[in-house]
């Protein structure tokens, strides 16, 4: 098992940036696929995007071209660079990681655009 911290969200105002990370307790080398999701009020929780051990990418189609996901497998860390951010953006983000019985999941982190 492991545990995954979010840290980095806060108040940014629209078309600002933020980057949050996401440590884990062990070693992530191993874990094949890493993401980031998030939950704003009164939707339910969707992916952001993911990253796969040997770096390939995927993203939410309104994310896409705003945001980049990527890992640091030496530090244990995932990190969400966003970028052009929207007030439809804030959320709760999540970081997850997968596992043999289904996803690992931190305490999440607040991201609030607004001006």
């Amino acid at each position: 098992q492991v545990q995954l911290v979010e840290s980095g969200g806060g108040l940014v105002q629209p078309g600002g940036s933020l980057r949050l990370s996401c440590a884990a307790s062990r070693s992530i080398f191993s874990i094949y696929i890493m993401g980031w999701y998030r939950q704003a009020p009164g939707k339910q929780r969707e992916l952001v995007a993911t990253i796969t051990r040997d770096g390939s990418t995927n993203y939410e189609d309104s994310v896409k071209g705003r945001f980049t996901i990527s890992r640091d497998n030496a530090k244990n860390t995932v990190y969400l660079h966003m970028n052009s951010l929207k007030p439809e953006d804030t959320a709760v983000y999540y970081c997850s990681a997968d596992g043999s019985a289904g996803p690992y999941w931190g305490q999440g982190t607040q991201v609030t655009v607004s001006s």
